[in-house]
C-alpha cells in the first residue's frame, strides 16, 4: 500500500474519532486530545501547519497544585493583613470624624452641675439656686501639695500616659476579680472624659468610648489643662462641683490658699462624694484624707516624717448660701419653669416677679402685728402673671409656703354664688331673705336684716342669704362655676356648707379665681415665668363673663369697701374686695383688686386652745392688703 493511501486512511480513522468524541476536527482546543499518532501523522503532511505547543502534562499540573497548596495560608494572611490594615484606617478615620462632630474639646471648658439664676421682669438677679458652680482654677496657680494629693490619689501616671493608663486599668481589672474591690482604672483625663460627654451609668460600653474620647483630649489639651478642667468640673459632694465650689464650701478659702491636711480632704472626695462630704460625714472625710496621705507617701510626694508632722484638717464650713431673696417665689418658681419648657440645665430663668412690687408686700406683712399667727400674700397681673409671693412672716423661722397649701376661704367663696345667680337672671336690687333658718348656719353676730336685696347681703356676707340661693340657684350651677373659674378643690353640690367656703382652696387658686372676674375671661391661670421660646404667655381662659354680670359684680365688691365687711381695706382709688373668715376663726382672708393689681392674703393660725375670736378677713387682711396696695399702687 502507498503512502498516501495509507496517510488518507488514517486522516479518516482520525476525523471519525474527533467527531465521536463531539469535536471539530480543526477546534483550537483540539490539541488537548492529540496522542502522539496525531503529531507523527501532522509531522508526515508536508502542507500541515506546525503544531501548537501541549498543555501542561498531569505531572506538570499536579505539581502546580502543590505549589498552589502551599502558598494558600500566605495568600491568604496576606489578604486577611491588607483588609485588616484598610479596615483599621476607616475605623480610625470614622472615630475622628465621630470625635470632632460629637465631642467638641471647647466643652471640657463648660461648667459642670445644675445652677441656675432666677431674674424680675426688669432682668435683675433675685436668686441663684441648684448646684454651686464658681470660677474655674488654674493649675500653676495652685500650691504643690493641692495637685499632688490629686494625681497621687486618682492617676499617679499622669504626666506620662496618653490618657489610657494599661498598667492601671490591667490592675483594676486583677483587683475587681479576684479581691472584691471595685477599681475603676480611670485616668484623670478619661474622667474628664465621663464627666463632659457620658452619663454616669457604669457600663462597658461607655468606659470603652471614654477611652478613644481621653485619647483624643490628650491631642488637643495640655496635661495641665486636662488637670485644670477636672479639677473645675468634679463633683465633690453637696452640691458643690469643682474644687473652688469645695474649698469655700468646707474650709471658707480659696484653693490656692489650701493646707495640706484640707488637700488632702478634697482630693479623697470624688470617689465618693456623698458619702464623705464635711458637711454630713466629717469623721469619713479625715478617715479618707488618711488614705490620700498613705497613697502621697507611696507615690514619693511625701516622707513619712513630712506625712506625721501633717494634722487632720479642721473644718470651716460656710452655710450652703445665702438665702435667696424672695425665697418663697423662688422655691415655686423652678417647678413652674420645668412645667413651661424649661429643661435642668436652663441657666437664666426670667420671671413675671417684680422687685417693687414683692417688697411692697414683705413691707406690708411686717406692718401689721397679727400674733402668732401666719400670713400669705399673692400679687398677680389679671392675666396671671405672678407679681409678688410671701409664704410667711419669716422665711428663716418659717419655709412651709402658706399661699400654696389648701384652707377654709370662708366668705370669699360666695362670689361663685352671687356669680350663679346674676347669671340665672337676678340683680343686685334682688330681694332674698336674711333671716335665721332652721337648722343652717347662721350669720356672724347673729344680725339679721329681714329681706334685703342681693348686694346688701352681699356686703354683709350675710350667711344665711348665701344658702338660701344656693339652695335655690342649685349647687350643680354654683360648683361648676367655681370649677370653670379655676376651683379645683373636691365640691358636693349637694352639701349646704360650699357657699360658706368649707372646702380648702389655696390663696393663689382663689387669687387667680378674682383675677378672671376682674378681667372678664376665666379661668385665669398663675404663671410665673415667660415660656421657654421668649413669648409672655396669655393665661386668660376661655370663657367670657357678661359685661353686665361682670359690672354688677364689681358694683357689689366695691360696695362690700365702701359699706361692708371690708372698709378697712379702703384706698383712695376705686378698690374691689370681698373678705373671709372660716370656722372658729382659723383663717381669715381677704381678696380683691386696685390699679390693675389682683391681690390676695391669708392669715391663718395654727389649730390650739388660743382665743381666735378677733381673727376675721375684715380686720388683719383686709389692713395688710391696704398696706400693701398703697405701697404698690401709686395713689393708692
Amino acid at each position: 500500500m502507498k503512502n498516501s493511501d495509507f496517510l488518507s486512511q488514517a486522516r479518516e480513522l482520525l476525523a471519525t474519532s474527533r467527531r465521536n468524541r463531539g469535536a471539530e476536527p480543526d477546534a483550537l482546543d483540539e490539541d488537548w486530545y492529540r496522542t502522539d499518532a496525531d503529531l507523527e501523522l501532522d509531522g508526515l503532511d508536508g502542507d500541515a501547519a506546525p503544531h501548537e505547543p501541549r498543555g501542561p502534562s498531569l505531572a506538570g499540573r499536579a505539581g502546580m497544585g502543590c505549589l498552589w497548596l502551599l502558598a494558600l495560608p500566605f495568600r491568604l494572611a496576606w489578604a486577611f493583613i491588607k483588609w485588616l490594615a484598610i479596615g483599621s484606617v476607616v475605623a480610625v478615620l470614622a472615630v475622628i470624624v465621630w470625635l470632632a462632630l460629637t465631642k467638641p474639646v471647647e466643652r471640657t471648658l463648660e461648667p459642670h452641675g445644675d445652677p441656675y439664676v432666677l431674674v424680675s421682669q426688669k432682668g435683675e438677679p433675685i436668686a441663684r439656686g441648684g448646684d454651686v458652680v464658681l470660677a474655674p482654677v488654674e493649675a500653676e496657680l495652685l500650691p504643690d501639695h493641692v495637685v499632688n494629693a490629686f494625681i497621687a490619689t486618682e492617676d499617679r501616671r499622669f504626666y506620662s500616659h496618653w490618657g489610657i493608663d494599661p498598667r492601671g486599668m490591667a490592675r483594676a481589672f486583677v483587683s475587681n476579680l479576684f479581691s472584691g474591690t471595685r477599681q475603676g482604672g480611670s485616668t484623670i483625663t478619661m474622667q474628664l472624659a465621663k464627666v463632659t460627654y457620658f452619663t454616669h451609668d457604669q457600663t462597658m460600653g461607655r468606659k470603652l468610648l471614654e477611652m478613644p474620647t481621653a485619647l483624643w483630649l490628650e491631642a488637643w489639651l495640655t496635661k495641665d489643662e486636662i488637670l485644670e478642667r477636672y479639677l473645675s468640673k468634679i463633683y465633690f459632694g453637696d452640691r458643690s462641683y469643682g474644687i473652688r465650689a469645695a474649698s469655700l464650701r468646707y474650709f471658707d478659702k480659696a484653693p490656692e490658699a489650701l493646707t495640706p491636711a484640707e488637700a488632702m480632704v478634697l482630693a479623697g472626695l470624688p470617689k465618693a462624694p456623698s458619702n464623705y462630704a464635711p458637711s454630713f460625714h466629717p469623721e469619713a472625710a479625715r478617715q479618707r484624707a488618711s488614705v490620700v496621705k498613705r497613697a502621697m507617701i507611696d507615690a514619693g510626694y511625701l516622707t513619712p516624717a513630712e506625712a506625721r508632722s501633717i494634722g487632720p484638717a479642721t473644718f470651716r464650713l460656710t452655710r450652703e448660701r445665702d438665702l435667696p431673696r424672695y425665697a418663697h417665689f423662688t422655691n415655686w418658681i423652678r417647678q413652674e419653669a420645668e412645667a413651661q419648657g424649661y429643661d435642668a440645665d436652663a441657666r437664666i430663668i426670667p420671671t413675671t416677679l417684680d422687685v417693687d412690687v414683692q417688697r411692697a408686700a414683705e413691707a406690708a406683712v411686717k406692718a401689721v402685728d397679727v400674733g402668732d399667727a401666719q400670713v400669705a400674700i399673692v400679687a398677680m397681673r389679671p392675666d396671671g402673671a405672678v407679681l409678688a409671693m410671701v409664704g410667711s412672716k419669716d422665711y428663716n423661722e418659717n419655709q412651709f409656703n402658706h399661699a400654696l397649701a389648701g384652707r377654709q376661704p370662708g366668705s370669699t367663696f360666695k362670689i361663685f354664688v352671687w356669680l350663679a345667680a346674676l347669671q340665672s337672671g337676678m340683680t343686685p336690687g334682688t330681694l332674698v331673705a336674711d333671716t335665721p333658718l332652721p337648722g343652717g348656719p347662721r350669720n356672724s353676730g347673729g344680725k339679721y336684716e329681714g329681706n334685703i336685696t342681693l348686694e346688701r347681703a352681699f356686703t354683709k356676707s350675710s350667711n344665711v342669704a348665701a344658702t338660701r340661693l344656693y339652695e335655690g340657684i342649685g349647687g350643680e350651677a354654683v360648683v361648676d362655676l367655681a370649677r370653670r373659674f379655676g376651683i379645683s378643690a373636691q365640691l358636693d353640690p349637694n352639701d349646704t356648707s360650699v357657699p360658706l367656703g368649707t372646702a380648702d382652696v389655696s390663696l393663689l387658686e382663689l387669687t387667680a379665681a378674682y383675677a378672671g372676674v376682674a378681667r372678664g375671661e376665666y379661668p385665669v391661670v398663675p404663671y410665673a415665668v415667660i415660656d421657654a421660646d421668649g413669648q409672655w404667655i396669655d393665661h386668660s381662659g376661655e370663657y367670657t363673663l357678661d359685661p353686665r354680670v361682670r359690672r354688677q359684680m364689681a358694683d357689689m365688691l366695691r360696695e362690700t369697701i365702701n359699706d361692708g365687711t371690708g372698709r378697712a381695706a379702703k384706698l383712695q382709688i376705686p378698690n374691689f374686695g370681698k373678705t373671709g373668715t372660716s370656722q372658729q376663726n382659723r383663717n381669715a382672708v381677704f381678696v380683691g383688686w386696685a390699679g390693675g393689681i389682683v391681690a390676695g392674703v391669708w392669715v391663718y393660725a395654727e389649730a390650739d386652745d388660743t382665743d381666735r375670736t378677733g381673727l376675721s378677713g375684715g380686720d388683719a387682711p383686709a389692713r395688710i392688703w391696704k398696706a400693701f396696695m398703697q405701697r404698690a399702687v401709686p395713689g393708692a
